[in-house]
């Protein structure tokens, strides 16, 4: 009897060497739906200028990168619960309780450093407390974080007493207000912050401890890695992230009014939910969160310039929200096979 084998059909394949056996059609909607965000947004940019030239001028690029700006801080301290499984609700209050506290401080006559400074500590403990109290008293984030949104609004209104601060310093405003070569110096913030982002979630170990914590806390637990003190760091950096996000309001608008940013919350949570953060944690990049702040930023000023009426805005806004959690959907269901 012959030692020699005859090979299957099968076990004469050669290795596919890591190449994807998916079929095309699937392969192509799975790119399409990891890049949902880009794709509407260059779909957009070109109807609004179809729409109406004044679109692409400069003036309203300007417009749209210093809107962009407060948001997507917002979005990048709405992401930091989200991507250890988590929500906090409480962001745009702590945002504008934070900056009204600064700006009372200045009208007392205190230097500029020191106001803003402390509206940062203001912010960053709230954002501490909101950790702890997930943490070590095991409370329900999105009750905890809503519970704070009200006291905080309660708290924003009660220190203004429904009146909307003006008195700022020209160092204050400097941020805001300055522009070099006729463009403004704002968006850089945008820029500069999703960079140090980017890097912090892909080049260093806390980073890699937030995905970890996400994707699986108990997993991660065993592991080694301290699920609660990584989910009071993301809380407390994303309240000090929520507090520059106040100061450069203010900066920009020139006022603390006693409902200062209670507009942004849905937007700031479906941002980064577009851009293809998981809302059960473990996934997303700054690349999404920023694609997601444009496009939200896009709309708000393409409609504006078509002349839609703004309740409509607030009706399409809701909509991107729900589309926003079904996208997640589609992409935990393409993950999942």
């Amino acid at each position: 009897m012959s030692a020699k084998m005859e090979m299957s059909p099968a076990m004469a394949v050669p290795a596919t060497g890591g190449v994807s056996t998916k079929p095309q059609g699937a392969a192509l909607r799975e790119v399409a739906v990891k890049n949902i965000v880009w794709i509407w947004l260059i779909g957009l940019v070109i109807a609004f200028s179809l729409l109406n030239s004044f679109f692409w001028s400069a003036a309203n690029l300007q417009n749209t990168l210093t809107q962009a700006t407060v948001l997507g801080l917002l979005a990048l301290a709405a992401s930091l619960p989200l991507l250890v499984g988590e929500i906090d609700l409480s962001i745009a209050a702590n945002m504008g309780i934070s900056s009204a506290v600064g700006g009372l401080l200045m009208g007392s006559g205190w230097p500029t450093f020191a106001c803003v400074g402390t509206g940062l500590v203001v912010s960053t403990a709230i954002g501490l407390i909101n950790g702890l109290c997930i943490t070590k008293l095991r409370m329900v984030s999105l009750i905890e974080t809503l519970s704070m949104m009200i006291i905080l609004q309660g708290g924003l209104l009660a220190i203004t007493q429904g009146s909307t601060i003006t008195d700022f310093s020209a160092a204050y405003l400097w941020i805001g207000q300055t522009t070099i070569g006729g463009w403004p110096v704002l968006p850089v913030v945008l820029f500069v912050a999703f960079v140090l982002m980017a890097v912090l979630l892909r080049r260093t170990v806390f980073g890699r401890q937030l995905y970890a914590t996400g994707g699986n806390a108990a997993a991660a637990h065993v592991a080694g890695i301290r699920v609660a003190q990584v989910k009071i760091a993301a809380y407390t950096l994303s309240g000090l992230i929520a507090g520059l996000a106040g100061y450069f309001l203010a900066s920009w608008q020139m006022a603390i009014t006693s409902d200062q940013g209670a507009g942004l919350l849905l937007y700031s949570i479906a941002a980064p939910i577009i851009g293809g953060v998981s809302v059960f944690g473990g996934r997303g990049n700054a690349l999404g969160i920023l694609g997601g702040v444009l496009l939200l930023t896009v709309i708000h000023v393409g409609l504006a310039i078509v002349n839609v009426p703004s309740f409509y805005v607030e009706m399409i806004g809701g909509f991107l929200i729900f589309v926003a959690v079904a996208v997640d959907a589609l992409r935990v269901g393409n993950n999942s096979r």
